[in-house]
C-alpha cells in the first residue's frame, strides 16, 4: 500500500489523504467528491464481489440529480420508471385514495453502478476487513483483518447501520429494533399476469391490511432497463414479529444457523417464505397476493432505528447509514447518503483544518439525520403499536391519505403536508 507522504504533481504539497471504510453508494459518494477536491481517496469494502446486485428499489429524488453531478457520474437519459402519483386501495382492491406527486422509480443498482465507473478502479479495494483505529499524531491509523496499518489524514465511516467505524468511536449507539420486518420480493414483469401489468404495474400502490402496511411499486429491470416488457416489480411488507423468539426463528437458516441483524436472502426457510405467502391470500387484495406468490426473490429486513448523538470525532466522519438509520417508510436513505456526503466534502473544502471540516459538517447533518429518524419512527408507529390500521388512533394523524402523501418524500419538502406527532 502506498505512503500517503507523497506529493501532489504540480503543487509542491501533500494532497490529503482519505481513507473510506463501505464500498456501498455512501463511500462511493463521498470518495469521489473528495477526489474531485484535490484529495487522495482509497475505499475499502469487506465483501470479496461487487454489490451491483445488491439493494431493490428506490426512489429518485430531484435533488439526487445535482449530487450525482457533485460526484462526477454519468447519468443516462433514463432516471427510472415515472411515476404520476400514489395510489391506496381496500382489502378488495378497490381504490380508497390518490395522491399526484411525479417522481421516478428506480433500482439502487442503477445509482451504484454510475458511482461505481466514476470511482478509479484501482483505488476500490475488495475484501478488506477494517478492525480498528490507532492515533498517530495530527492524523489517525485505519487498521485491517490482514495487519495492514494505513495512515490517514480523515477516516469515513460509511460501512452501513453495523458500522464497525461506529462501534468504536461510539460504543453506546446502537441498532434498535422497531418491532416489525419489512418483507421484500422482487420479480420480472413478465412474470405477473396480464391484468396486473394492464391495470396496476404502473401505479406507486398502497394497501393496509390489518397491523401491517404493504407498497407495490416497478423498477428498471436487471440491465437498468425501463422498457415495457423488460422492467421488475416490488414489494414491500411491513409485518409486525416480535424480538425475542419469533424474531430469531425469522433469522435462522434450514441449517439451524442464526444470524444478527438480517439473513442472506438464499438461506430464508422456505416455511417462512410459505407463510407469508398464505397471508397475503388471506390480507391482502387479490391483485398483490398474486404479486406475493410469483415473486422470484424473497428478501426479510428487520427495521432498526440508528440515532447517532455525534458524527465527528477529530478527523473521524460517519455518513449515511453509519450515522442514521431512518425507517425505510421515509423513503430517502440513498439521497441522505449524498446529502451527507455533499455537506462533508463542502465542509472540508470550507475550513482550513480536517477538525474543523468536521465540526461544520456535524452541525449541518445532525438534525437533519434525527429527524429522519423521528419521523420515520411516526410514520411506522401504528405497526410497532400493532394498531387494526393507521386510523385507530386519531392522535397519530395517520390516514392511508396522508401516509400516501408523505411517504418516500425528502423530511424537509413536506412541511405543508407533515404530520405532528
Amino acid at each position: 500500500m502506498r505512503s500517503n507522504s507523497r506529493q501532489a504533481k504540480g503543487r509542491g504539497r501533500k494532497q490529503p489523504w482519505a481513507v473510506v471504510i463501505g464500498g456501498s453508494v455512501g463511500g462511493l459518494f463521498i470518495a469521489n467528491m473528495l477526489i474531485r477536491r484535490g484529495w487522495d481517496v482509497d475505499i475499502f469494502e469487506r465483501v470479496g464481489g461487487e454489490l451491483a446486485s445488491r439493494g431493490a428499489g428506490i426512489a429518485r429524488h430531484h435533488e439526487m440529480i445535482a449530487i450525482m453531478a457533485a460526484a462526477g457520474a454519468k447519468e443516462g437519459d433514463e432516471l427510472g420508471i415515472a411515476m404520476d402519483g400514489r395510489t391506496a386501495y381496500d382489502k378488495m382492491g378497490r381504490i380508497i385514495a390518490r395522491y399526484d406527486y411525479p417522481q421516478h422509480l428506480t433500482g439502487w443498482s442503477q445509482v451504484y453502478n454510475q458511482l461505481h465507473t466514476a470511482f478509479p478502479r484501482e483505488h476500490y479495494h475488495l475484501s478488506r476487513e477494517f478492525v480498528g483505529i490507532r492515533r498517530s499524531g495530527p492524523t489517525c491509523i485505519a487498521q485491517f483483518a490482514n495487519r495492514a496499518e494505513i495512515n490517514a489524514d480523515l477516516i469515513v465511516g460509511a460501512d452501513g447501520f453495523r458500522s464497525t467505524v461506529r462501534s468504536l468511536v461510539a460504543p453506546e449507539t446502537v441498532p434498535l429494533y422497531g418491532g416489525y420486518v419489512a418483507w421484500r420480493g422482487l420479480m420480472a414483469e413478465t412474470d405477473l399476469s396480464k391484468e396486473f401489468r394492464a391495470d396496476t404495474f404502473n401505479r406507486f400502490s398502497f394497501c393496509f391490511p390489518t397491523k401491517s402496511q404493504f407498497i407495490g411499486y416497478p423498477l428498471s429491470g436487471a440491465d437498468d432497463s425501463v422498457e415495457p416488457g423488460r422492467r421488475r416489480y416490488s414489494f414491500l411488507w411491513y409485518y409486525p414479529v416480535e424480538n425475542g423468539d419469533a424474531l430469531a426463528d425469522i433469522l435462522t437458516d434450514e441449517a439451524g444457523r442464526r444470524y444478527d441483524y438480517s439473513i442472506p436472502p438464499p438461506l430464508i426457510r422456505r416455511t417462512h417464505i410459505a407463510k407469508l405467502q398464505e397471508m397475503a391470500r388471506d390480507l391482502l387484495p387479490p391483485q398483490f397476493a398474486e404479486v406475493v406468490a410469483r415473486a422470484s426473490q424473497y428478501m426479510v429486513q428487520p427495521i432498526y432505528d440508528v440515532e447517532s448523538k455525534r458524527i465527528s470525532f477529530d478527523n473521524i466522519a460517519l455518513l449515511g447509514d453509519a450515522a442514521f438509520v431512518a425507517r425505510p417508510h421515509v423513503g430517502v436513505g440513498v439521497l441522505k447518503a449524498g446529502q451527507d456526503a455533499l455537506a462533508l466534502a463542502d465542509a472540508l473544502s470550507e475550513s482550513d483544518s480536517v477538525a474543523k471540516g468536521l465540526d461544520r459538517y456535524e452541525n449541518m447533518r445532525l438534525s437533519c439525520g434525527r429527524e429522519a429518524v423521528r419521523f420515520g419512527r411516526h410514520l411506522g408507529s401504528f405497526i410497532e403499536r400493532r394498531l387494526v390500521g393507521p386510523w385507530a388512533d386519531p392522535s397519530l394523524n395517520l390516514t392511508p391519505e396522508s401516509i400516501i402523501r408523505v411517504s418516500a418524500r425528502p423530511v424537509d419538502q413536506i412541511a405543508e403536508t407533515r404530520i405532528h406527532s
